[in-house]
């Protein structure tokens, strides 16, 4: 009798498993695999094109809102393609939506361009900058851009073929470092006929990415005050560089009494031009960051406090700007899942002995632990992580107007963090472009994974609606216009 139970509980799990299996193989349509195989020869077979367009990106190296030539190159691509192109979107004039198709579904797939200041690196494996630059791709924007046009591009053959059926777009997406330029184009309402949102990140490693992002707000205080000779009559004057020290001072102290998970940065972006004069301005740049959009506007308003505070000890005067605001990232297990499969299917990057060496001595650089050379052909297996810290990014922003995905592709030696010289180096070099063509290929497996399979669609609709629950969507920013000389 034992026995028979034990058969019967065996056959009733077997046939459970047999149903969660059967149900997982509606999400991914099996008649796709022959687009698969060909999207893959296409994409490997334009990879000398598009690896030409992200070094280009990478030379010019265009910071927020001023990536001039980045956007006008992938837009141009874009058109030759066939694709139609609305330019300037979002009171952008870097930002472009491109479109190509008609009808459902509808997949969006996202490109940045923009870099970092102070980061120009040549592409050695050793700290060496280029005269008359003050920017670079710290974070590998190059490559994300053009992988995203790539991927674009080889969805838009399908359709052109009537291999599927649907629209692709292509969003150019200016200013993520700071400017948080996807959330005016979310604000704009560019996404609210979208399906699915597909996106990619430069790293020194492959894996879906499942890891939820911290919300962010930022702000330029600036402190007005009273200039003297500062040796002559220092008592008529009143350093604004005296109220950014008490207020940094204060936030400082302000670090033992938030949330652990809390960051708080800033950078003195104006603290006056010379000793012997009492500086009547001066400006202090913060961001504020936390796992919850909630906590990031409390602990915000304390950061304003000291501001008001200092101003008020060292009688100045002060106001400030609010530059940007993202929110934390909506994660959707189902895409993730689907992503994953393809990422596997594509595998990671080889490097060649010639880049082996040059991954080599770029970690020999390094001042931590770092994984072997070899991981950057390895997969990491999909896992979700909540509130596990890290940066910010305006796709948050992007994941609570729609279903999103991205994985993360090794375009840098094991072990690189973002924004150093060490990532812009690596960038510059074809193992940046051999991780672009990794996510090329992911993504535009998922995106076909979507066009021939409205289960899927509908299946990350759902979590996605469970995931957001009752939450009104509200800009961190607010109502401001966006900030297009943030970098000034």
């Amino acid at each position: 009798m034992k026995r028979m139970i034990l058969l019967a509980g065996c056959l009733l799990f077997a046939g459970g498993f047999h149903a969660i299996a059967q149900k997982k193989k509606t999400v991914v349509a099996p008649s796709n695999e022959p687009l698969k195989t060909a999207t893959l020869a296409s994409l490997e077979s334009s990879y000398p094109a598009y690896k030409n367009i992200a070094l280009q990106i990478w030379d010019n190296a265009e910071l927020g809102y001023k990536e001039v030539k980045s956007s006008a190159l992938l837009q141009e691509t874009l058109k030759k393609e066939g694709f139609t192109v609305e330019a300037g979107v979002a009171d952008i004039p870097t930002a472009f939506v491109a479109t190509y198709g008609s009808g459902q579904p509808v997949i969006g797939i996202l490109a940045e361009f923009d870099a970092l200041p102070g980061l120009a690196q040549q592409a050695v494996p050793e700290k060496k900058g280029i005269d008359g630059k003050a920017g670079g791709h710290g974070c590998g924007h190059h490559l994300f851009g053009a992988a995203s046009v790539a991927a674009g591009v080889s969805i838009k053959k399908l359709i052109e073929e009537k291999k599927i059926t649907g629209t692709i777009k292509v969003f150019g997406c200016p200013a993520e470092e700071g400017g948080s330029g996807k959330v005016y184009m979310v604000r704009a309402g560019l996404f609210n006929n979208v399906d699915v949102a597909i996106h990619w990140h430069p790293s020194d490693g492959n894996g879906v990415t499942m890891t939820s992002a911290i919300a962010n707000s930022s702000a330029k205080f600036r402190f007005y005050g009273l200039s003297a000779h500062a040796a002559g009559a220092p008592e008529r004057g009143r350093s604004s560089l005296d109220a950014v020290e008490a207020m940094n001072y204060m936030v400082n102290m302000m670090r033992e009494h938030v949330p652990q998970e809390t960051r708080i940065h800033y950078v003195i972006t104006n603290g006056g031009k010379a000793p012997n004069v009492v500086p009547d301005f001066a400006e202090v740049y913060y961001y504020v960051r936390h796992p919850k959009r909630d906590q990031v506007k409390q602990i915000f308003d304390r950061v304003a406090t000291a501001a008001k505070a200092a101003a008020l000890g060292t009688e100045t005067k002060m106001d400030y700007e609010i530059i940007g605001g993202t929110h934390d990232l909506l994660l959707n297990r189902t895409l993730g899942e689907a992503m994953q499969t393809n990422l596997e299917k594509v595998g990671g990057v080889k490097y060649t002995e010639e880049e082996k060496a040059f991954a080599i001595k770029i970690q020999s650089s390094f001042t931590f632990t770092y994984p072997a050379v070899e991981s950057a052909d390895s997969i990491k297996p999909l896992k979700i992580e909540m509130d596990a810290g890290g940066g910010s990014t305006d796709i948050g922003d992007v994941s609570y107007a729609l279903p999103t995905v991205g994985l993360r592709a090794a375009t840098w030696a094991p072990g690189t963090p973002a924004h150093s010289w060490q990532a812009v180096a690596c960038g510059g070099t074809e193992m940046g472009t051999k991780g672009m063509l990794v996510a090329a290929k992911t993504m535009a497996l998922t995106a076909i994974d979507l066009f021939t399979n409205p289960a899927l669609i509908q299946q990350s609709k759902d979590e996605f609606l469970k995931m957001k629950g009752n939450y009104k969507y509200e800009a961190l920013l607010g109502t401001r216009k966006p900030a297009l000389n943030y970098r000034d």
